[in-house]
C-alpha cells in the first residue's frame, strides 16, 4: 500500500515512524515533511492545502490512502475535494469532511454539538457585533476569570483568559473588531472551569471506534505553566489521575455521545477525534474538540500503541473498526520539546542541530527542522521532541531531560518541569 501523509511537524514524524513499521506499507510519502520524516519515508515538496497538487501526486504515484496530519486541510475540505473528484474518489482519506471538521473549525459549532448531545461542557454564549450588549451582560453575570474564544482557527492564539471585567469587555470588542482577523468575527464567551486538563484520542470510522492512550500536554512557555501559550512544550502518557473510574466516565458520558452524535447529525466521520478535557473534582468536561491528533501528544500516544497503525487506518477506510482491538504498551512515555530561542515570539531559523546521533535511549521526533548543506538545521519555533519510555513518568522524564541536554543548537530552550503537577 502506498500512503501519502500530509504535514510537517512532530505529529507527522511520529505517525510516519509508526506507519513505516507496518508490513502493509509499500511506500510512504510525506508532504512536505521535515528532516526527521526523510529517514522513514520520502519527503515531497508540496503544500498540503494545494488540493490540485495533491491530486496530481496521488495519480502519478499510485497512492492508495491519504492520511491528514494537520487541521487546516481538513477544515478547508480536502476530504470533500477527493470524494467529489471521479479520478481519485476511490482513495480513502483519514480525516473528516468539511462538515465534521467544523468541530475544530468553529467553536460555536462544537459547543452547539455538545449541547445537542448532552456532552458535559462549560456554559457559554456566542457573540457577534449584532448581540454585543447581550455578550457584555453575560460577562457581568459571570464570576472571574472570563474566557473569550475566537470562533474560527487562530493558530492556537485565539483564546483569552482575563481576570478583570472591564478588560474582558474591551477585549471582546477588540476581537469582534478583527483582533484575530475573520476567526474572531464570532466570539464564544465561556464559563471558566477550574481543574486539571488532559486529552483523550478516539479513532473512528463513523460507527465503530477505538480509544487510544490518553495524554497531558504543557502549553505555556515558562516553568510552572507561566508565560505565553505555545503549540506545546511536552507531554506525558498515561496520565496518573485518569484511572479506570475516571476513564469510564469519559467513555460513557463523552466518547459514546460524541460518536453517536455524529451519526444522529448525519456527519460521516472517518478519522481522529481529539477531546480536550478538564477534570473538575473528578468529573470530566469537554473544553474543545480537535479533528486530528494533538502535538506534542502524538509523540507520546503513538509510541505507546503496539497495534499496526496502517491496519487500523485500513479498518477506518473499510468501516470495519469494530472488529479491531488495540494493544497498548504498559510503560510510560514522556516527551520534552526543544524550542528556538525567543519562541513563541520572534525567533531565528537555520541553527545547526548537533547531538542527535548521541541519543541512543529514546525517540527523536523532528518538528521544525530541515536539511541545508547536508546539515540538520532548525526551521520552526518548536524544533525537536524527545520521547522516552520508563516504568513510570518520572523514570521516562529523566531520560527525556537527559536527551534534551544532549541535543544542541544555538538558543535551545526546554522546560525542565514537564509533569510537575501530576
Amino acid at each position: 500500500m502506498n500512503i501519502l501523509l500530509l504535514g510537517s511537524g512532530g505529529r507527522e514524524h511520529a505517525l510516519a515512524w509508526k506507519m513505516a513499521q507496518s508490513k502493509k506499507l509499500a511506500k510512504l510519502f510525506i508532504a512536505p515533511g521535515n528532516a526527521g520524516t526523510a529517514s522513514v519515508g520520502t519527503n515531497v515538496d508540496m503544500n498540503p492545502n494545494d488540493f490540485e497538487a495533491v491530486k496530481a501526486f496521488v495519480l502519478d504515484n499510485s497512492i492508495n490512502m491519504i492520511v491528514v496530519g494537520p487541521e487546516e486541510p481538513l477544515v478547508r475540505g480536502i476530504k470533500d475535494f477527493v470524494l467529489n473528484d471521479p479520478e481519485i474518489a476511490q482513495v480513502p482519506v483519514i480525516g473528516p469532511g468539511k462538515k465534521g471538521a467544523e468541530l475544530e473549525g468553529s467553536k460555536e459549532f462544537a459547543k452547539e454539538f455538545m449541547k445537542r448531545h448532552n456532552v458535559p461542557t462549560a456554559g457559554y454564549l456566542s457573540v457577534t457585533s449584532d448581540n454585543l450588549e447581550e455578550g457584555i451582560e453575560f460577562l457581568k453575570s459571570m464570576k472571574a476569570p472570563y474566557v473569550l474564544k475566537a470562533d474560527g482557527l487562530a493558530a492556537g492564539k485565539g483564546v483569552l483568559i482575563l481576570d478583570d471585567l472591564s478588560e474582558a469587555e474591551t477585549e471582546l470588542k477588540a476581537m469582534l473588531d478583527g483582533k484575530f482577523g475573520a476567526a474572531s468575527s464570532t466570539v464564544v464567551i465561556e464559563e471558566f472551569l477550574s481543574g486539571i486538563e488532559l486529552s483523550v484520542f478516539v479513532l473512528t470510522d463513523g460507527h465503530g471506534y477505538v480509544v487510544l492512550p490518553e495524554a497531558k500536554d504543557y502549553k505555556r512557555i515558562g516553568e510552572g505553566d507561566t508565560g505565553l501559550n505555545t503549540g506545546g512544550m511536552g507531554a506525558v502518557s498515561p496520565v496518573p489521575f485518569a484511572d479506570g473510574v475516571f476513564m469510564k466516565k469519559v467513555h460513557d458520558r463523552i466518547v459514546v455521545p460524541t460518536v453517536e452524535g455524529l451519526i444522529k447529525d448525519n456527519i460521516p466521520y472517518k478519522g481522529f477525534v481529539f477531546i480536550g478535557l478538564m477534570s473538575v473534582e473528578g468529573e470530566p468536561y469537554v473544553i474543545e474538540y480537535n479533528v486530528r491528533m494533538g502535538d506534542p501528544e502524538t509523540e507520546v500516544v503513538i509510541p505507546r500503541l503496539k497495534s499496526d497503525l496502517v491496519d487500523l487506518f485500513e479498518a477506518v477506510a473499510s468501516g470495519t473498526l469494530r472488529t479491531k482491538q488495540i494493544e497498548v504498551d504498559e510503560r510510560s512515555a514522556t516527551t520534552v520539546m526543544c524550542v528556538a530561542g525567543g519562541y513563541p515570539g520572534a525567533y531565528e531559523k537555520g541553527k545547526v542541530i548537533t547531538g542527535i546521533e548521541n541519543i541512543s535511549e529514546g525517540l527523536v521526533f523532528h518538528a521544525g527542522t530541515t536539511v541545508k548543506n547536508n546539515e540538520v538545521v532548525s526551521n520552526g519555533g518548536r524544533v525537536i521532541a524527545l520521547t522516552a519510555y520508563g516504568t513510570d513518568k518520572d523514570d521516562a522524564l529523566k531520560q527525556s531531560f537527559k536527551n534534551a541536554q544532549t541535543l544542541n543548537f544555538e538558543g535551545k530552550y526546554f522546560r525542565s518541569d514537564i509533569g510537575f503537577d501530576l
